[in-house]
């Protein structure tokens, strides 16, 4: 019986540099997709998947997000009065429960590594998600959830998985294989962008992870890695190298990179199409302005 994840962190302390001027003065995971943030989203998620705490790694100019999920007294106050119920049990909907979520600040952006680290004391010695918000999972269930099943079957180490094209694996962390089981990877070893040439395969890390807590005591070390920063991924080849499991999901849905330009609009556009009061008027714009564009 593997202890269960109850913990998440979320690590959203970055810049968005991609994504200025929109980001100069707003966090990117609060960039909408139609009408819900983008960590709106990611805690959603691990919401469905059983998660309870939820801690944010944040930094300078991020209060956006702690405001996102506190109340807002005078605004439920007036859609009241104006009797619009419907917008206020959703946003009444969204609110964590009290002693749920804290943060904590990464006052240097030493990498992903790092940021985790800087959860520790909120963690604990527990088993724990992470989430980033900028890889927004259009899965059905879930697609913590899928990896929290997962978990209760392998336990050690899981992440979420996918397979790119070889050229890019050097953006990615990526599995050294040894055997697959259904959706099930395992994997004897992780290196975190590899050159195409020296990649182990093209299967790699997206931004979903379950971690045991052993990993704080490699994060501790402040190993700089590739990029010059401390890397979560060299955190875990240890762990596989004391023999804890590392085990890859291949999830069953999409995965969008909304840290890119393109991949938000493709997220826009996926979300869009599938919301039950914007789809069809959707559908239509679409088809008019790929008419236009083709000259036609």
């Amino acid at each position: 019986m593997h202890k269960p994840v109850k913990k998440a962190v979320f690590p959203v302390a970055g810049l968005g540099t991609r994504f200025l001027p929109a980001t100069k003065a707003m966090p990117k995971e609060m960039l909408p997709i139609i009408d819900k943030p983008l960590i709106h989203y990611a805690v959603e998620e691990a919401k469905a998947a059983g998660i309870e705490q939820f801690f944010f790694v944040t930094s300078r100019q991020k209060s956006a997000i702690d405001d996102h999920f506190d109340r807002a007294i005078e605004l439920e106050a007036a859609l009241r009065e104006r009797g619009k119920t419907e917008l206020l049990e959703e946003l009444e909907a969204h609110m964590p429960e009290p002693g749920q979520i804290a943060y904590t600040r990464q006052q240097t952006p030493l990498g992903l590594g790092h940021a985790v680290w800087c959860a520790r004391s909120l963690v604990g010695n527990e088993p724990f998600a992470v989430l980033l918000a900028d890889d927004l999972m259009m899965c059905e269930p879930p697609c913590l959830a899928q990896m929290v099943d997962a978990y209760g079957e392998a336990g050690g180490n899981l992440v979420a998985v996918m397979e790119v094209p070889r050229e890019h694996t050097q953006r990615y962390g990526v599995l050294d294989v040894v055997a697959e089981d259904g959706g099930l990877v395992k994997a004897k070893g992780v290196v975190e962008k590899p050159k195409p040439a020296d990649a182990p395969s093209n299967l790699t890390i997206v931004g979903r992870y379950i971690i045991q807590p052993e990993v704080f005591a490699h994060l501790d070390r402040a190993e700089k890695g590739s990029g010059g920063e401390i890397q979560l991924t060299d955190a875990l080849q240890l762990l596989i190298k004391e023999g804890q499991a590392f085990h890859g999901l291949r999830f069953r849905g999409k995965r969008f990179d909304c840290g890119d330009k393109l991949g938000y609009l493709e997220a826009t556009i996926a979300l869009g199409l599938r919301h039950p009061d914007l789809g069809e008027g959707l559908r239509a714009l679409l088809r008019t302005y790929l008419w236009e564009a083709d000259g036609k």
